[in-house]
């Protein structure tokens, strides 16, 4: 298979004397009330057929999630909001506009906790550029202004705001800071990633958008980005499609807000096309996969996690980051990577490779190493 038809195939290797910049540290959060087991219950019921109702437990059961939080205000008598009385206690749910309203005012606290969390392990004192991903609502001024204001950055403080570009938005995000550091070496990169899945949920009689809707969480992760050698080394960036894909991950904006389509064939999508050489390769940077020591992959859920073990040929042990990361918080979008690489941070790595698999179906990523 030509290889050019996947995308950027670049060495993980820096050749060019450019600075390399470095993720100094990443702060995380999530908020307080757990809606995974009520969520189980809530779907279970909506299944009329008796048999597909079983396997939604079996498959709830192996999906390797055991929370998933939520910013939704819990009901008067302390109860989850999936029941009489909360905010998906009516036959019909709620509108997009009502969702909007909680994401314009509970993701930029999100936010800003998670910031909280990483001054307390790195000063953030002279940034210079705020980036900030999110595909879980729109507000104007942006989520990028509300931060901003609240923090007390400097109007001069340049602003990137990355919508809609699902799981892989943290890559898109870590590169554009890469690239800021590069061209500007006293620049200091403030990268933000909020989002709020659990305002999305929708009434299904079928199993696999319920079983899609299992899978996500609230959460957000900041992170700062500069040149001095501190934290994890930024290596080249990579992207690429598996032809044929684009309808398997799909975000709809519909009246009664966000509607993800999930099909059930990604997984097997995505070991098929790793088992391809080339887009192996595309997939990893060029970096061969034995030579790894640190993996980042994206928590999407444990059937991708297993598709990218199984077709990589990885140690049993390789995803366990990511595995843990899935099992406390569910998939959070594009703020899961920056969970995992938090725990990357924790570790030497040698030669590492930061995947997320998102709407395309695309994969994207870059190499990263400790520093030196």
């Amino acid at each position: 298979m030509d290889h050019r038809r996947h995308g950027t195939n670049r060495s993980a290797g820096r050749s060019d004397g450019l600075i390399t910049p470095h993720l100094h540290a990443v702060g995380t959060a999530v908020p307080d009330h757990d809606i995974h087991a009520a969520f189980l219950g809530w779907a279970r019921s909506q299944i009329p057929n008796p048999r597909e109702a079983r396997l939604f437990d079996r498959m709830a059961a192996r999906s390797g999630i055991g929370h998933r939080w939520t910013v939704l205000p819990v009901r008067e008598d302390g109860g989850s909001p999936i029941g009489p009385g909360g905010f998906y206690g009516e036959a019909v749910l709620p509108g997009t506009a009502a969702r909007m309203a909680i994401y314009a005012e509970q993701a930029p606290v999100l936010a800003l906790e998670a910031i909280g969390a990483l001054a307390e392990r790195v000063p953030l004192d002279g940034i210079t550029h705020l980036i900030v991903a999110s595909c879980t609502g729109f507000v104007a001024p942006g989520i990028d202004q509300i931060v901003a204001r609240r923090l007390g950055l400097a109007p001069s403080v340049e602003r990137l705001l990355i919508g809609f570009m699902g799981c892989y938005a943290a890559i898109a995000a870590l590169r554009n800071a890469r690239h800021i550091v590069r061209s500007e070496p006293t620049a200091r990169v403030l990268v933000v990633c909020v989002e709020l899945p659990t305002l999305h949920m929708q009434a299904d009689e079928t199993l696999e958008p319920l079983l899609g809707q299992l899978q996500f969480g609230d959460g957000a992760a900041a992170a700062l980005v500069a040149a001095e050698p501190v934290g994890l080394a930024l290596g080249r960036p990579f992207a690429t499609t598996l032809p044929d894909s684009h309808g398997l991950i799909r975000w709809d904006i519909t009246d009664t807000g966000f509607v993800m389509h999930l099909s059930g064939e990604v997984p097997g999508r995505i070991a098929a096309g790793l088992a391809d050489p080339d887009f192996a390769r595309a997939v990893t940077g060029g970096v061969p996969a034995e030579g790894v020591d640190g993996w980042a992959v994206h928590a999407g859920g444990r059937s991708i996690l297993d598709a990218v073990q199984g077709a990589l040929h990885l140690s049993p042990d390789a995803l366990d980051a990511s595995r843990r990361v899935l099992a406390a918080n569910g998939n959070m979008s594009s703020a899961t990577l920056m969970f995992v690489l938090s725990e990357m941070l924790e570790r030497t790595v040698d030669r590492g490779v930061a995947i997320a698999f998102g709407p395309g179906l695309a994969a994207e990523g870059f190499s990263f190493a400790s520093a030196r």
